[in-house]
């Protein structure tokens, strides 16, 4: 990011190359798999959420596993809170080298190219964390990864964040209630399709700026994981939430292609253990911390949860539905209808 006036800028291309290019004279030269560097190898973990989230724990305990098992010989340096990068810059930066390693919602990949990770965007199509594990530990999961190859990316882990609910300024019990509503998302066509099916208009804005457009009313309200929208305090600037979990938000801890690959074969394994253990600890502390946040908000006094009736359920599902139907084309058939088997499977 540029600083002008105190305030940060989106960094232009041009800014996101010179990056780049810093950090390779920076950092390593990596060759025919050997580091050339007489320091350690640095890799910069860059993420959009705050360090006390699921994400910024796994982060931070990826970093003390990879430095622990390397025995030094990689210092990896984390940046959480968009310090480097917001969330419609960091995968272009990975792609050019100016990080190493990030951990972007699924829905990122969609606009990459690699429409396929939208699956995990439907409304509904997750009965419970079960069903998600038999989806990313299995073979779908392992060739969705494979479709970022051709990117200059590897797939590494699928971490959680969580279920997510609905909040805004009004209470959400009914489709009808959306009408009109100015809702904020990611970037994301399976997104926009389940807003414009429950009647809302929705708006694509970066995570750091939620909060200010919650505040002055660009948006009217948004749908996130209880951790996210207690870590970032959106529940002072919102009403009411509904507990829906009517989808889901997980990452894909991804490397660039090129630094991965250039490891060498040694410390690539030892990352690779330390990933396996972050992962593990991400997804533990991910049901934990929504559970908590919950809690804490609810404590606050500054929001209202409302849970739905079975019949008020059903009226979701029913609006939504359509939904599935329509993305059909974009996402694939046979990745639908394979995401939903491996999620039956018991």
């Amino acid at each position: 990011m540029s600083r002008t006036d105190g305030r940060l800028r989106p960094l232009s291309r041009r800014a996101l190359c010179a990056a780049a290019a810093l950090a390779l004279l920076g950092g390593q030269t990596l060759l025919g798999g050997q580091a050339l560097a007489q320091g350690p190898i640095v890799l910069k973990f860059s993420h959009v959420t705050a360090p006390d989230t699921p994400k910024g724990r796994g982060a931070d305990k990826f970093k003390e596993l990879a430095e622990k098992y390397t025995g030094g010989k990689v210092k990896v340096e984390v940046y959480p809170n968009s310090q480097l990068f917001k969330d419609k810059e960091e995968v272009e930066a990975l792609q050019l080298g100016a990080v190493q390693m990030l951990a972007p919602s699924l829905a990122k990949f969609g606009p990459l190219g690699a429409k396929e990770f939208e699956v995990f965007d439907l409304p509904y199509i997750l009965p419970d964390k079960a069903a998600l594990r038999r989806v990313t530990e299995g073979p779908l999961g392992r060739r969705l990864f494979e479709k970022l190859e051709t990117k200059g990316i590897t797939g590494l882990a699928y971490w959680d964040n969580g279920f997510k609910i609905m909040s805004a300024n009004k209470p959400l019990r009914l489709p009808a209630d959306f009408r009109g509503l100015k809702m904020r998302i990611q970037s994301s066509k399976v997104l926009e399709a389940q807003f414009r099916a429950l009647g809302a208009i929705p708006q694509v804005m970066a995570f750091s700026e939620v909060y200010q457009g919650m505040q002055t009313g660009v948006v009217d309200g948004s749908e996130n994981t209880p951790s996210n929208m207690y870590t970032q305090k959106h529940h002072e600037v919102q009403k009411y939430a509904t507990l829906s979990d009517h989808g889901y938000i997980g990452y894909a801890v991804i490397t660039n292609k090129k630094f991965w690959d250039g490891l060498p074969p040694e410390v690539r394994g030892q990352l690779e253990k330390a990933m396996a253990e972050a992962t593990a600890y991400a997804n533990e502390v991910a049901g934990r911390d929504n559970a908590d946040a919950l809690e804490e908000m609810r404590k606050s006094g500054k929001i209202t949860f409302l849970t739905l009736t079975d019949e008020e359920k059903a009226a979701w599902r029913k609006a939504l539905e359509p939904v599935t139907a329509e993305m059909t084309k974009r996402v694939g058939k046979d990745v639908i209808e394979e995401f939903q088997r491996e999620a039956r499977t018991q």
